[in-house]
């Protein structure tokens, strides 16, 4: 036995068959909801890994999921590994020219959609040269014209397929393929060997102990514990982050508990109802919602089996937490702070904020570099962030930015992170931002990420971002685009920067103010910078 995926989650099933491994929550209260134990899980993934094979897929082919949340996603995940195919997210809110590069540049096979995207798929598939074996869960909307290649019916696959596990030996080697988001630029297929994956971005079996020694280990640890803990990530599953935190539920033993879409009420409602003890998001974007509907509709909702919220992909402001802190006084709130490219590389300290910035307590395997000559920063200096050990093979189909990011040191493999960051005599990093979206301005650099802590601290500020809009005088200037709380005021230019000036110099002053009605993320929260610098460039603002 390996440190393969698939090894170790058959390992946990053997150990803990009959406890209740996945629930699947469509909308709380209406009775639409499905679980599944550990053994009718595997039973489920092995169905789904034989229907692929039966179908032609080999191993080391690539398999899309374009799903949004449910059993079906986290099933054909498994059933992928057991199989030694590669499974590949698809976001879903791509169009057709967005799916078409993907589904080209991951080089997929086969795909496993819902029926939503039917019209899509059919749209992209003409113009994919290696698709050519679709697999639909649900039914589509009448008269939308199928695929050239006819979707077998998900239900069919997961139904008339052995359960069986009749399969040949896995690697650690074993690849797994996470896709990033493309919020500035093209998305990128990071591979990762299964092995290092499950130690950086899993934590080798125990995230926050001692990971294991040795791949049988894991079951040995989950036999000797209880039940009782429920993981709900919140996010989409087809961000890697949410992913990855189902399968360290899976590999302490625990529950999962998944809705198709966030939805706060919803959310709430779980959390009293399944006794819900961890909870992962993406910032304030997602734990602001759940703020407004404790005090809301929802007042009274008993979150008392929570002990943590965790964040990761975008920081929970200093602000926000204070508020939901006062709400649920009795949970732990984390930033967690990595990458598609890196896993986990450390928590934000409890005095980070707006004063002291995003300030990380990172792993032995963390460091923060000079890009040119991949050597430590001193103390103060301005760098990168880097990784060592653990780290992915590179970039698939893309050997130019895999040699840019990738990099041999001192007898060992890392990775440069595009973050760029300060360190302190204790070994504290301050995140900056990430260097694609530093903002220069008079010759001084803004990240944008320290402004909009400062601006969602303003009391009429609901959701921020800053992005460099271009000036004539200045190169950039620091232009916010807003979206303000409901009944607030309408705070004023001068407002905000009077406001901002207490907690940041004057270059990274905003001198421009830009009010939308709604500011605009990704499903699981990430910043959009790219439509915050169409919305800024395309208005004076105030």
């Amino acid at each position: 036995m390996e440190y393969n995926l698939a090894d170790l989650f058959e390992s946990v099933v053997d150990a803990v068959p009959d406890r209740e491994a996945l629930v699947y929550i469509d909308h709380p209260g209406t009775g639409a909801e499905r679980r599944l134990t550990y053994a009718e899980l595997d039973v489920a993934a092995n169905r789904v890994a034989h229907h692929l094979i039966d179908a032609g897929i080999k191993p080391g082919e690539h398999v899309g999921l374009h799903l949004y949340n449910g059993i079906e996603y986290l099933q054909t995940v498994l059933g992928c590994l057991k199989a030694r195919i590669v499974p590949v997210n698809v976001n879903y809110r791509y169009v057709e020219e967005e799916l078409i590069y993907l589904y080209r540049d991951a080089d997929l096979t086969a795909l496993v959609f819902d029926a939503e995207f039917t019209e899509r798929v059919a749209a992209a598939l003409p113009q994919t040269h290696k698709l050519r074996h679709l697999v639909r869960v649900g039914t589509p909307p009448p008269g939308v014209p199928e695929p050239a290649v006819l979707p077998v019916p998900f239900a069919e696959a997961a139904t008339t397929a052995s359960d069986a596990r009749g399969f040949g030996p896995r690697s650690a080697d074993d690849q797994f393929i996470i896709y990033t988001g493309g919020t500035t630029g093209m998305p990128k297929g990071v591979m990762w060997r299964q092995e290092d994956l499950f130690f950086s971005g899993l934590g080798g079996g125990a995230p926050t102990g001692d990971p294991v020694k040795s791949p049988q280990e894991l079951a040995e640890r989950v036999a000797a514990g209880g039940d009782g803990i429920t993981f709900f990530p919140t996010p989409p599953l087809m961000h890697g982050t949410s992913t990855l935190t189902a399968f360290i539920g899976f590999f302490f033993g625990q529950r999962i508990v998944i809705h198709r879409k966030f939805a706060p009420e919803e959310v709430l409602r779980t959390i009293e109802k399944e006794k819900v003890t961890s909870v992962s998001l993406v910032g304030d974007a997602m734990l602001r919602p759940l703020i407004d509907a404790l005090n809301g509709p929802m007042r009274g909702t008993d979150c008392s089996s929570m002990f943590s919220v965790s964040s990761s992909g975008a920081i929970m402001s200093e602000t926000v937490r204070a508020q939901f802190q006062a709400l649920v006084p009795t949970v732990t709130l984390l930033n967690n702070f990595g990458s598609s490219e890196s896993g986990f590389n450390g928590t934000a300290t409890d005095d980070s904020g707006p004063e002291k910035g995003f300030r990380l307590r990172v792993n032995s395997r963390t460091a923060v570099v000079d890009p040119a000559t991949y050597t430590p920063v001193a103390v103060g200096e301005v760098g990168r962030i880097a990784q060592r050990g653990h780290v992915p093979l590179g970039y698939y189909n893309d050997p130019k930015k895999t040699a840019e990011t990738f990099f041999q040191a001192d007898g060992e493999r890392w990775v440069l992170l595009g973050d760029m960051a300060t360190v302190d005599d204790e070994g504290i990093v301050t995140v900056l931002g990430r260097g694609s979206q530093c903002i220069n301005t008079g010759g001084e650099k803004v990240y944008p990420e320290e402004v909009e802590q400062a601006l969602k601290s303003h009391p009429d500020v609901y959701d921020a971002l800053v992005a460099g809009v271009p000036d004539e005088k200045w190169g950039n200037h620091v232009a916010a685009v807003v979206q303000l709380r409901e009944g607030a005021g309408e705070p004023s230019l001068d407002d905000i920067q009077a406001h901002c000036r207490t907690r940041l110099a004057g270059y990274k002053i905003p001198r421009q103010l830009v009010i939308a009605p709604e500011i605009q993320r990704s499903p699981s929260g990430k910043a959009d910078y790219r439509w915050a610098r169409t919305v800024a460039v395309g208005t004076n603002g105030r």
